[in-house]
């Protein structure tokens, strides 16, 4: 690799002389290149010297303007306070809705301030602007909306002139006021320094104020300046990377009688240029890692490699994508705090609380997919066991849970003493002080549970100890300011906060592989460079005009505009490739969804300069896909697995359910069957339709209950009072079966009502029935029946058991009843064939109605009369009974009496069915539908 720009600037440095370098003060863009700079002091010197005093741009803009900066949470607090002094009460806003606008007002007049534009004058302006877009020819006809506005944009200048002299009283001020400050200072600083002079380094793009400040120090023969621009960029007038650098050398007096240093003519020499096209941020992190991978296995260092991270969320991936033969890494940038574990954890906390205080003032009450957040939080589960808990919730359908009814929970299980319990879920109707103490108190005792010893434990240590710093941080906004006045304002704070914060990682700043972001990557040099996310919207970063000054206004004031923050990104990109030899380039190719993006408009423009000397690849790496998206689960019928199915079927029974799920799915028959694995239970926030199902089956059992098998003639004056319990069964067993579940609003009363109206028209029919003369007696209802049958194709006894609805005698016909809440179709329980009636899935209700023939056919209960079998679909009650019937087509008498012979057809069909179950050469394969 060319020498760095670090190299020639301490070659430039010790070659004046390295004895008065303590005098010099040098100035980089940012803080990080420090540590590198003062190394290569060190690598070309032999001798021991005084290092000079190396800052950044906005230390030095302090010292000039004797004034601290604030962050940004600390200026809304201050504005705020400015804000209130000036606004009569009746117009005075919370401070949420006021830092909804106040936010981009600071940053306007931190640009204004930074680039030294006359505020007074482009208020006037600004105001002009919006009275012409609220122009009407009745100026005194103006509704209340439109003079707010205008009053909004009048109060601009006393807003500004009000809060700067607010902050100037305190020494403090936002960053574009200690610019502003620092230029008109500068003069007397430079008469002031006496032997000190500055070195400037590696600039380019310069606002109004940091040009002033360093021609000021350039005419006072106070400090010297070092660019770092290759040829290619600064003759090219079209060329953003040297856009702003030619300005400066066409336009500063100081370059007509002093050379402009450095111009480099290192972009044009030999470089691999490779742009890697791949699906999604993953798809990259895996490249990258075997770009590193290949580097190794070159046996070359490392030390001269990096990865420029255009988006920060990739981070992680790349951390874990990277290989083992990685020794030494140094992350130079922070990971964003919104991503932490802990943040995630905090937030949800909040959003808890704030949601269960606004659903009700006098008692919390928790929505269960919030609680269940939190207690299923990997960070909690760590430190409560609260599984019985999360248990019961989901069990008994618990929608909204009070403080009290969580208490008797954890107190159930012996957790309510536990002390993250207390602090995580009870109490927060406390003053803000108290809520921040609880949430220090949360995160000390989460750290106190995570190991030293497991690495994992270790970073989410970091995660934790980064959330807690700033949790202190609110704590000193809280008790500095007193504004935080609930806890809906805290959220928005730390909102605020945790949108700006990052976790910092440790790392060896000089060793091995460097992974940092873009702005990170200034003034330093690697031979190796791979760059990752060059999308549109991520490199460059695109549009995005959070600002009350219009872009036309913008660029007629000399404010910076999007094409201003395109031009710095194009030069830092170039910039750092202009001494690389190999680079990599990795985009996503995804251009749509999430994650996603048009390739990045420098990748095209390489394309298109390509220099004789650039060997430029370009490679596309998709993921493989398979054949088949989604392999079926197929099982083979083990020893075990044919020992438990001749359990179930000569003890336990095959019941029609279980038959007819076979034919359904059979790996969903192996998994419920055979392994007995219970459907996952979650909490039903409306009634399932299962659910809904059983309710009304079980109100039917109960109101027919007393004349079960009791030889009792029911009467139309039994019905009527069936009807009139409607509503107290129904409600008894919604709350039985549905458990704490709300059925007073929303879907579930609709569904309670639909229960209703189901039975009561169930039951309209059946007085109906007896009233044209129908004899009706019940004679089983949810009893368990069964059949055992032999056959010469079968290896042993087979048992067929389960529970029928209803059995009852009707006319002097036996009638088995299947309560169907579903809408069936008469002509769907008709065939004219018995051949293959147990392999079509398709006749499921035919082959349960059969098998419930069968278990009642040696009941004592069946003696000499005809049997029936069907369905009562309460979706189409008008059908009435619907029979099994046998015969069907145009003009065709079905037969519907289920005779021995029929049986005996079935069975035949049934053993066709058992054996494919038990035979051990065909496995459990599921059904994709």
């Amino acid at each position: 690799m060319d020498a760095s720009f670090l190299s020639k600037l301490a070659k430039e440095l010790l070659s004046n002389s390295s004895s008065s370098l303590h005098n010099i003060n040098i100035v980089l863009p940012n803080k990080r290149a420090k540590i590198f700079l003062i190394e290569e002091l060190k690598k070309q010197s032999s001798t021991t010297f005084f290092a000079p005093n190396i800052v950044s741009i906005e230390m030095l803009i302090e010292e000039i303007a004797q004034l601290r900066t604030l962050d940004n949470i600390e200026l809304l607090f201050e504005f705020y306070i400015v804000y209130l002094n000036i606004t009569e009460k009746a117009k005075q806003q919370d401070f949420e809705k006021f830092s909804s606008w106040a936010v981009t007002l600071i940053q306007d007049f931190n640009e204004i301030d930074r680039y030294l534009i006359n505020q007074n004058e482009i208020f006037s302006y600004l105001l002009d602007i919006e009275r012409i877009k609220q122009w009407t020819p009745n100026v005194n006809n103006q509704s209340k909306l439109i003079e707010n506005q205008l009053e909004f944009w009048k109060l601009m200048p006393i807003y500004y002139e009000k809060f700067t002299t607010h902050l100037l009283n305190k020494k403090v001020g936002y960053q574009g006021l200690l610019y502003r400050k620092a230029s008109e200072n500068c003069v007397a600083f430079a008469k002031e320094l006496e032997d000190k002079t500055f070195v400037f380094a590696g600039f380019n793009a310069i606002n109004a104020s940091e040009e002033l400040i360093i021609k000021c120090l350039l005419e006072h023969n106070k400090a010297s300046i070092f660019w770092d621009i290759d040829s290619v960029f600064l003759k090219d007038e079209f060329h953003d990377a040297g856009l702003f650098l030619r300005r400066i050398k066409n336009s500063w007096k100081h370059f007509e009688t002093h050379p402009f240093n450095w111009i480099t003519d290192t972009f044009s020499n030999e470089k691999n240029i490779e742009v890697i096209g791949t699906p999604k941020s993953i798809g990259q992190a895996k490249i990258a890692g075997k770009i590193i991978e290949k580097i190794v296995a070159e046996k070359k260092s490392l030390e001269n490699t990096a990865i420029v991270l255009s988006e920060e969320n990739i981070l992680l991936p790349i951390l874990n994508a990277l290989p083992v033969e990685v020794e030494n890494l140094n992350i130079t940038m922070g990971y964003p705090s919104k991503n932490n574990p802990a943040q995630i954890l905090i937030y949800k906390l909040f959003q808890l609380h704030l949601n269960a205080q606004n659903r009700n003032k006098k008692q919390s009450v928790f929505y269960y997919k919030e609680l269940l957040e939190i207690l299923n939080n990997p960070l909690i589960v760590s430190c409560i066991n609260a599984n019985e808990v999360v248990k019961i919730i989901k069990n008994s359908n618990l929608t909204f849970i009070t403080s009290n009814r969580l208490d008797e929970l954890f107190s159930k299980y012996d957790l309510l003493n536990n002390e993250l319990v207390g602090h995580l879920f009870f109490n927060w109707n406390v003053s803000i002080n108290e809520i921040l103490e609880k949430l220090k108190a949360i995160l000390i005792y989460i750290k106190t549970h995570l190991s030293n010893q497991n690495e994992q434990d270790k970073v989410t240590k970091a995660f934790v100890f980064s959330i807690y710093n700033l949790i202190l941080k609110i704590t000193n906004y809280y008790e500095t300011y007193n504004k935080i006045e609930n806890l809906e304002i805290l959220f928005s704070i730390y909102k605020q906060v945790i949108d700006q914060a990052q976790v910092s990682f440790e790392g060896e700043p000089l060793k091995g592989l460097q992974i940092m972001g873009i702005l990170e990557s200034r003034v330093l040099d690697f031979e190796n460079v791979i760059i990752t996310s060059l999308n549109e919207g991520k490199l460059p970063g695109g549009k995005s005009n959070t600002s009350f000054i219009p872009y036309d206004v913008k660029l007629e004031k000399g404010l910076p505009t999007y094409k201003d923050r395109d031009a710095i990104f194009t030069y830092h990109f170039y910039r750092l490739l202009q001494r690389a030899k190999n680079i990599y380039l990795l985009y996503n190719t995804h251009s749509e969804g999430i994650d996603a993006g048009e390739k990045s408009r420098f990748i095209t423009q390489l394309e298109i300069e390509h220099l004789p000397n650039h060997n430029f690849k370009k490679v596309f790496y998709n993921a493989i896909k398979p054949d088949t998206i989604y392999q079926p689960i197929e099982v083979l019928k083990t020893q075990l697995i044919l020992d438990r199915l001749k359990e179930i079927a000569t003890i336990k029974g095959f019941s029609p359910s279980a038959l007819t799920n076979y034919l359904r799915n059979p790996i969903q028959f192996y998994y419920q069957r055979i392994l007995g694995v219970p459907e996952n239970k979650e909490v039903e926030e409306n009634v399932a339709a299962n659910t809904l199902g059983t309710i009304i089956h079980e109100v039917l059992e109960k109101m027919y209950q007393p004349f079960e098998g009791k030889n009792i003639q029911i009467k139309s004056s039994d019905i009527d009072l069936m009807i009139q319990n409607i509503e107290t069964f129904t409600l008894e067993k919604f709350v039985e079966v549905y458990k704490e579940g709300d059925i007073k609003k929303g879907k579930n009363l609709i569904a309670f009502e639909v229960a209703k109206r189901n039975i009561y028209n169930f039951l309209v029919q059946e007085k109906q029935n007896i009233e044209s003369g129908d004899e009706l007696y019940i004679l089983s209802l949810e009893k368990p029946h069964e059949s055992i049958f032999e056959h010469h194709n079968l290896p042993f006894q087979i048992k067929i058991a389960g529970k029928v609805d209803r059995i009852e005698l009707r006319n002097n016909t036996i009638r088995i009843i299947d309560y169907k809440t579903g809408k069936v179709e008469g002509n769907k329980l008709k065939i004219d064939t018995f051949n293959g009636l147990t392999l079509d899935i398709a006749n499921d209700k035919i082959i349960q109605l059969l098998c419930y023939a069968l278990m009642f056919q040696t009941n004592p209960l069946k003696g000499n009369y005809n049997v029936e079998a069907g369905i009562f679909s309460l979706k189409n009650m008008k059908a009435g009974f619907l029979p099994f019937t046998f015969g069907k087509g145009r003009g065709v008498i079905g037969e519907t009496t289920i005779t021995t012979e029929f049986l005996d057809q079935f069975t035949e069909e049934l053993v066709i069915l058992i054996q494919e179950i038990l035979n051990p050469e065909i496995s459990f394969k599921e059904v994709i539908k």
